[in-house]
């Protein structure tokens, strides 16, 4: 093929103007793509409708203040609205996800964007809404499972039955960690449309400061042990276990970036704690900002309960600092020698406590903990895109 191959990215898990890390990984991926000059994008990055903006509103304020288009990093951005009602919106959500974007697909066609394939993100409702669309459209497509979408979604019925007959019309699924792929050929999957193709990390973007200037910059003091834990501040991230931990590490103090609904929920637990003079919630920290508190921590802390691959933990070695996380899907094949960091023995306070230890034990040179990350760069996963989109258009 000698022009561009011209993919249609389709998932609700992409950055906004108002959300501007949500699904960070997506768009990066998609930027690595297009860097090659061999593609060609547009994406539709659907939100559910909401008709109040404002902050009391939490994540619906967000998405009624999304807007319906917008440039990101010289790609076109479409947040068309769907209907996602409560009770009954994890079971309808693929159907209303597709009638929403399909007028908007059909558009894109008739003003001369005939793309060659969609490029689903998430499996579920995102991947399955893409199957509805490409059947109507008879365009081929593909869906990348990205954690949550088949480490816990399956447990459902009735999504299940979805996500199986999407996996059997997709041409092609990809899993960012094998135990993903391995679920879902567990689930009935074919394992010949079964691929893996890892994230990698922006190695410019995410480069080591020196410590103390990071320090200095942030406001942070330059003798104490600083942990960070980074990510939306929900249970399944686990903010809750660092704060845990710090009753057992009397000289740690703890920086939490991110936002959500648990914020009030982890300054209480940190009040009756008696630790809460050593948490400091930082708020959301724009991506391009992330160097800065990753270089200025000792070490990052990721206590998920759920992660198909945690760009955190490679960003953070990018940097030159080591990680303690949960020992679950994908984290092993990140955390795979002592420069990365330590695997946590369980996923509680003294888990993570007794991990800083051992960390400390064997502390890495932050010249090899960025060395580690260089062996993830997106180079390998940019050419089997590539690879596999040609393939599919064949």
């Amino acid at each position: 093929m000698s022009r561009p191959i011209r993919i249609l990215l389709f998932s609700t898990l992409f950055p906004s103007a108002v959300r501007p890390i949500h699904g960070i990984f997506v768009e990066t991926r998609l930027r690595e793509l297009i860097k090659t000059g061999q593609v060609q994008a547009k994406v539709i990055a659907p939100v559910p409708w909401f008709p109040f903006q404002g902050e009391r509103f939490g994540d619906y304020g967000l998405y009624a203040a999304t807007p319906a288009f917008e440039q990101r990093n010289g790609l076109d951005v479409y947040h068309p609205r769907y209907l996602l009602p409560p009770k009954v919106g994890m079971n309808i959500a693929p159907h209303t996800l597709a009638m929403a974007a399909l007028p908007l697909v059909k558009k894109f066609i008739q003003e001369g964007f005939d793309f060659d394939l969609i490029d689903a993100h998430y499996y579920y409702p995102d991947g399955v809404a893409a199957g509805i669309i490409a059947k109507k459209l008879g365009k081929p497509f593909v869906v990348t499972a990205r954690g949550t979408d088949l480490n816990l979604i399956p447990e459902y019925a009735y999504p299940r039955k979805l996500i199986l007959q999407t996996a059997d019309a997709a041409r092609a699924s990809i899993g960012v960690c094998q135990a993903l792929m391995d679920s879902l050929h567990a689930l009935g999957a074919d394992p010949a449309k079964l691929h893996t193709l890892r994230n990698g990390v922006d190695l410019q973007r995410f480069a080591p400061e020196p410590r103390d200037a990071a320090r200095q910059k942030l406001g942070l003091p330059q003798n104490a042990q600083l942990l960070l834990s980074v990510g939306h501040l929900v249970e399944r991230k686990g903010h809750h276990i660092a704060i845990e931990a710090l009753a057992l590490l009397p000289d740690v103090r703890l920086l939490i970036a991110g936002s959500g609904p648990e914020r009030a929920a982890l300054q209480r637990q940190a009040q009756q704690l008696g630790v809460s003079e050593r948490v400091q919630f930082v708020g959301v920290v724009p991506q391009v900002d992330l160097k800065w508190w990753y270089s200025a921590a000792d070490a990052l802390a990721l206590c998920s309960s759920r992660e198909g691959w945690a760009n955190v933990l490679l960003e953070a070695m990018a940097c030159g600092t080591p990680v303690i996380a949960t020992n679950i899907w994908g984290t092993p094949d990140v955390v795979s020698t002592p420069d990365a960091g330590v695997l946590m023995a369980s996923r509680s306070g003294q888990g993570l406590a007794d991990a800083w230890g051992a960390l400390f034990a064997h502390y890495p040179a932050r010249q090899a903990t960025r060395a580690h990350a260089e062996t993830f760069s997106w180079d390998a996963t940019t050419q089997g895109q590539l690879t596999l989109f040609k393939t599919v258009i064949g």
